[in-house]
Parts: C-alpha cells; structure tokens; sequence
C-alpha cells in the first residue's frame, strides 16, 4: 500500500494511465494531501494492458474514485499507438530525442485534460494532476509547460465554475522537470509500487514489455540511472 499521505487539501483529478509516470505523480498528489479521483482513458491504444495497471494502481492508491472512460481515438488513427503503423525499436539516445515520433497520438492529452477538466468540474475539484514529462521524453508537443500553461488558461475560461469563479482550476504536472531518474527516485521513496505499472507500446499478448520501444528503453534508463531494480519482466 502506497504511504505518506497528509492532511487533505480536497479533491483532485488525476489521469492514470497505469505508467510509471501517472502512478508516480498520484502518489505525489497524495502526499500532499489530496483526496485522488483517478481517470483513466479508454482511447483505443494497442497497448490495452496500460489499462488494467491503471485499475491495480488506482487500487493500490486508495483512490476515492477510479473511472474509466472510453473515447475512439483509433477511428482517427494516425499515430504507431492507435493504428496500423509500427512501433519504432531500437533506437539511440540521439533518435529518442529527435523530432516527433510516430508513437505521438494528435491531440490525446487535449483529449484527456478535457475529459479530466469535465470530471473535475462535475466533482468539484480545482486540481487536476498529469504526468507530462519534458526532459526524458520523446518529442511530444503536449507535454510542454507552455502547452499546460495555456489549457490551464482554457480551463478557466470554458467552464461554468471558472467562469462564475466557484473554481480556479490548476493543472499540476510535478514531473514535468525531472529526468526518469528522479521520477523513478521520488516515486521509489513515497512507495510506489512500479511492479504495478505498464509502460511498453509493444508487449506481447501476454503483455510482457519488449523492452526496445522508446517508453521502455527511457524506463529502463531511468532506473538504471537511479540505481535501482525495475520490477518488470521484459521479453529481451
């Protein structure tokens, strides 16, 4: 069971993807005292056992509330992640950091945010907490500060409570700075437990992690670098 919760601060939504990152950030969010409202997303992602990690962290946690909703992004398709597209391998450090990659999925966490910011609203909580990463991670556009920055704005400028002003919505993104390091450090001293967690945008049907697409070679990076044991099995 995940520890160190303190006095509660309400409510906040947190999307869980079942990653590594999300479970981290639920935990930060817990501990400081945040009564947690998971969401996790349904987008049509192949990489279908990252929801089922979700339940067991969300679990795990202790969350008030955990749901689940379903959203066809693969009817749009365009991405590694959601369609007939390979998932890259292999690659360097160098390739990692280049450009946008074919595992970006358009527009998913303006989808997601918005689907929080909805929960959120409906709940009452001003806080909404994601995992976005913009050091160790692969190009990703909305998983910039100035991205989160400006939903933050739209936030309160969409909504009915932002609007009336019985909510200010802040969206919280601890990792946002960290290298996988650290995230894998800080999440390791709050008891989070990674052999939870699915990362891989390519396991098997089993769903054992490939452990040579971009998520699981950064995964594996950062705990290496951090001098610790990951929890989970890797096909190679």
């Amino acid at each position: 069971m995940m520890t160190q919760k303190t006095a509660t601060k309400g409510k906040a939504v947190v999307l869980l993807s079942g990653g590594l990152d999300s479970a981290t950030t639920a935990a930060i969010a817990r501990q400081q005292g945040f009564e947690l409202y998971a969401l996790s997303v349904d987008y049509g992602q192949r990489h279908r056992f990252e929801l089922e990690a979700a339940a067991r962290v969300a679990q795990a946690m202790g969350v008030v509330e955990h749901k689940t909703v379903q959203i066809s992004l693969d009817t749009l398709g365009g991405s590694a992640l959601t369609d007939d597209i390979e998932v890259p391998q292999d690659r360097d450090d160098a390739a990692i950091a280049t450009g946008i990659p074919v595992t970006y999925v358009p527009a998913r966490n303006t989808v997601m945010l918005s689907l929080a910011l909805g929960y959120a609203e409906v709940i009452g909580a001003a806080d909404l907490f994601i995992g976005v990463n913009a050091v160790d991670y692969s190009g990703y556009p909305d998983c910039r500060p100035e991205y989160i920055a400006a939903f933050e704005q739209l936030a309160n400028l969409a909504t009915k409570a932002g609007v009336e002003g019985t909510l200010r919505f802040q969206v919280h993104t601890p990792l946002v700075e960290w290298t996988k390091a650290q995230i894998v450090t800080r999440g390791s001293q709050l008891g989070v437990d990674y052999g939870l967690t699915h990362t891989c945008y390519s396991p098997n049907d089993q769903g054992v992690s490939c452990g040579r697409c971009d998520a699981c070679q950064l995964r594996r990076k950062g705990f290496a670098e951090a001098g610790l044991t990951d929890p989970i099995a890797y096909q190679g």
